[in-house]
């Protein structure tokens, strides 16, 4: 009644093979496991003896799609502010602006504007050399005017205005660049001596030196026409020179006398350079001859002006060791001057060296002596031993006497 172990268990198989052969085994049951119902991952493909490195997570990650960088677009042209510095004006029009701008620059209280469209009319590039002179008569007009160059309340505008006719030097004449240069010191050197600033007051001062240099030694031809312009400039002021009646009666009294003298015109065939009574007719020589004596007799009056001023501002303390330096060398070449601004160097020296003398001299407020900087260290320096081992001195005194002594 017992229940039968082997009941449904395979056959036992058999011992002999050749049994084993001829009977066809019955299949037996397969027992499914139900881990192996999961499914299987799949075998990752690997190189051939490549180790693949782990996956990083952030690696499955999906990747962005790549951004396409849109072209720059072209920028719309910024509107700007710009003044017109140029002009189209005829040759016609530029002239009459000078023109006009000339009648109204000799007026003191209309020279500020009048030299602002001047230096308009240079910025803009109107003076040609065929516009040339009527701007050479501009700046005379300017220079001619009652107010000297120098007055507080103009001398702002005429160093800018002489400043800017410096740019336009090129577009005139041997002639006309002289007169720029001679209202050039007398508007913009002298103005600058009236500055604040100690570099730029040396500087100046510099500039006037070099100047001085530059002259030629004066002869006794400069002395006299010098006396014979002082005279003429004494006899115009006077009022007891010749009227213009006068100039025109004696012109055409000269004109009858030279019909009368040369009845048939033979004079045109005599060569120009001879005239009647062995007299030569002026030539380019001597034309260029007499504006170069001109010149020199204009630059050196300008010269003596700047000096003037400076020694009117010696009363500034940092300003006198510089004027004494510039007075000290105008008195060394004194010979380069004619004889009334000789005399004129001679008196600024003289009382230049009086208040150098009178300041090294005189106490102050303080009790110590009014020198300068310069002064104090040029005694100091003049009784100083500069070396243990040599003597410094011409006489073995161990004096300093080259320097600062």
């Amino acid at each position: 009644m017992t229940d039968n172990i082997f009941e449904g268990l395979p056959p036992p198989s058999s011992s002999n093979p050749d049994e084993s052969k001829d009977e066809s085994p019955s299949p037996a049951p397969t027992l499914v496991l139900k881990s192996s119902l999961k499914r299987s991952k799949p075998a990752e493909s690997a190189p051939d003896d490549v180790s693949s490195p782990p996956v990083l997570k952030s690696a499955l990650k999906r990747s962005k799609p790549a951004e396409s960088t849109p072209e720059p677009e072209p920028e719309a042209p910024k509107k700007r502010l710009q003044f017109k510095t140029s002009t189209d004006a005829s040759e016609e029009q530029v002239v009459e602006a000078m023109q006009k701008i000339t009648s109204h620059i000799k007026n003191p209280s209309k020279f500020s504007k009048a030299s602002k469209l001047a230096i308009r009319l240079i910025q803009a590039g109107s003076v040609k050399p065929e516009t040339s002179g009527y701007f050479v008569g501009m700046l005379e007009a300017a220079m001619s005017s009652k107010t000297p160059c120098t007055d507080r309340l103009v001398r702002g505008d005429y160093h800018a205005l002489f400043s800017a006719a410096q740019d336009v030097a090129e577009c005139l004449d041997r002639s006309q660049k002289n007169l720029l240069t001679i209202w050039t010191i007398k508007a913009v050197v002298a103005n600058d001596l009236f500055t604040d600033d100690s570099f730029m007051f040396s500087k100046t001062a510099t500039q006037i030196k070099e100047a001085i240099s530059d002259l030629p030694v004066a002869t006794e031809e400069d002395d006299a026409e010098e006396a014979a312009a002082l005279e003429q400039e004494a006899v115009k002021e006077s009022g007891d020179g010749e009227t213009a009646q006068d100039v025109d009666e004696a012109a055409s009294a000269g004109g009858q006398e030279d019909v009368e003298s040369d009845p048939f015109g033979l004079d045109a065939w005599i060569p120009s350079g001879v005239k009647k009574n062995g007299k030569t007719k002026m030539t380019k020589e001597n034309t260029d001859a007499l504006e170069n004596k001109k010149f020199l007799r204009s630059k050196r009056e300008a010269l003596i002006t700047c000096l003037e001023i400076a020694a009117r501002r010696y009363k500034v303390p940092w300003c006198q060791t510089v004027i004494d330096i510039l007075v000290k060398h105008a008195f060394e070449n004194v010979s380069r001057f004619t004889s009334q601004q000789r005399e004129a160097v001679e008196k600024l020296w003289a009382s230049v060296r009086e208040q150098h003398l009178r300041r090294k001299q005189g106490k102050s407020v303080t009790g110590k002596l009014d020198v300068t900087a310069f002064e104090s260290l040029q005694d100091k320096y003049a009784n100083e031993k500069m070396s243990i081992r040599r003597s410094v001195g011409a006489n073995g005194e161990r004096r300093a006497q080259q320097w600062l002594g």
